[in-house]
């Protein structure tokens, strides 16, 4: 199976891309996995619905065009469902059982998903009721994986 993780806009911080480069390399004995990421929009300061929403649908049409029929798509969204690690990990291992090839997570921008894509996923998943910043989703994104595939496996793993 493959994971990717895409992503709107590029990480800033160092920091930030020094974390997804070590749960990249953990993850690299478990799956095959992939960060992409699509170009952000330059949202104005007090930007209307409609910007907002046409601004949305611009990231959303730079998204789809990586996502193939048979991929199975998961968009992080504060709607989604929420598990807890064990049952993520149960989740990681029946995409694997049922014979997923492709498994994509997708995390919108700063202005979150377009209704698009929202549409072609075939679920969604959220970590909180929170709101997280996109970039800081990658992170507890990939963090959540790892721990899932170390769960799945009975490995160690702090709690």
């Amino acid at each position: 199976m493959k994971i990717t993780i895409l992503c709107v806009g590029k990480l800033k911080e160092k920091f930030m891309r020094d974390a997804v480069n070590e749960y990249t390399k953990r993850l690299s004995r478990y799956v095959k996995l992939e960060v992409a990421e699509v170009a952000d929009e330059k949202t104005p300061d007090h930007a209307s619905e409609r910007e907002e929403e046409l601004i949305r649908e611009k990231e959303g049409e730079r998204l789809l065009r990586h996502i193939k029929g048979e991929d199975h798509v998961i968009a992080l969204a504060i709607t989604g469902d929420q598990y807890d690690s064990v049952a993520f990990s149960r989740k990681l291992d029946g995409y694997g059982m049922s014979g997923k090839g492709h498994v994509i997570f997708v995390i919108g921008g700063s202005l979150g998903l377009s209704e698009q894509v929202l549409e072609r996923a075939d679920e969604e998943l959220s970590f909180s009721k929170m709101t997280f910043p996109h970039q800081l989703m990658r992170v507890i994104l990939l963090e959540q994986i790892y721990r899932g595939y170390r769960i799945s496996r009975g490995e160690p793993y702090h709690k």
